[in-house]
């Protein structure tokens, strides 16, 4: 594993070494703290996009684990603007041990990857978010002690992490169910690649409209923004679009009593979910972003680790 820009280039037995380093370095550090495995290594983090997890997870991951992380914002690089990509990429080789990056355009992501001569983490493009899917998979497998055959509803838009989920319920024999509307869902094509992984792992990869349909049998419902970033002049539009997929008491009374909500935030409360279900007993939203800083590291650890 050279780099980590999306679950679809990993198999199920690599990933599934993310998620047992990730559980071995959480349980250590509760129980007073990781081995300074990256102790002399430098992570350089390039944000087109700001963040407060991704940024605080890899930072304070990287201090964990004896390592330290530079923080370049968008005004300091202009990844392809001020300075080409394949530039940036083997400018930043030349001073870091690895890269993490946030950007717009998969294509400056993959692009990084080429030129770059150290490993290259995928914070988060437009086309996927396989570290967010990374700890929402790990979270899933803390709270249900498993996950072959785990029923993951996701409701709303088919966006980058709908499409990260997708993919590693493939990869990890999750069931993954999505309900959005019509002209919102995940392209075919993003099926047609599940569907093929899903084969070997016995994974059930369903599409619906109704998200009634789909929230019955979940032992997990994911949802995420409306509008994400980049999207803003759809604002109006989705706003009069979505409302029937709002995740709020009506739908959560269709669920199993027992059944875990998810949310990668930032949530916009009122809209994609409501104050009762996101403060309500079956939310896991913290726990789950409390994840990202474990499974950051066992990201950190594997990639950047002697």
């Amino acid at each position: 594993m050279k780099h980590f820009l999306n679950l679809a280039d990993l198999s199920s037995e690599e990933i599934w070494r993310i998620l047992k380093k990730a559980k071995d370095l959480k349980a250590a550090w509760q129980a007073g703290g990781n081995a300074p495995i990256l102790q002399g290594k430098v992570l350089g983090m390039v944000f087109q996009k700001p963040s407060l997890r991704t940024r605080t997870s890899f930072e304070v991951g990287m201090l964990h684990l004896g390592g330290q992380a530079i923080y370049y914002s968008p005004q300091e690089i202009g990844l392809g603007k001020r300075e080409t990509v394949a530039d940036i990429a083997r400018v930043l080789s030349g001073y870091v041990q690895g890269i993490m990056a946030r950007t717009f355009d998969h294509a400056h992501m993959l692009e990084l990857a080429e030129y770059a001569t150290v490993p290259v983490i995928n914070g988060l493009t437009d086309y996927n978010h396989p570290c967010q899917a990374l700890t929402d998979f790990f979270t899933i497998w803390e709270q249900k002690g498993e996950l072959s055959g785990v029923r993951l509803a996701y409701v709303g838009d088919g966006n980058n992490v709908a499409r990260s989920l997708l993919i590693g319920a493939a990869k990890l024999g999750v069931d993954f169910a999505i309900a959005s509307p019509k002209g919102y869902s995940l392209p075919a094509e993003d099926f047609g690649l599940a569907q093929n992984i899903a084969e070997e792992t016995g994974s059930r990869l369903i599409a619906a409209e109704d998200p009634y349909e789909i929230v019955g049998r979940a032992d997990v419902i994911y949802t995420d923004v409306w509008t994400s970033m980049g999207q803003e002049a759809e604002t109006k539009e989705r706003l009069s679009v979505f409302p029937p997929y709002q995740v709020n008491e009506q739908l959560l009374a269709r669920a199993k009593q027992d059944v875990l909500v998810m949310h990668d935030l930032p949530a916009h409360r009122g809209e994609e979910i409501t104050n009762a279900v996101a403060d309500g007993p079956n939310s896991i939203i913290f726990a789950q972003a409390a994840n990202r800083l474990h499974a950051q590291k066992g990201l950190l650890a594997l990639l950047l680790g002697a």
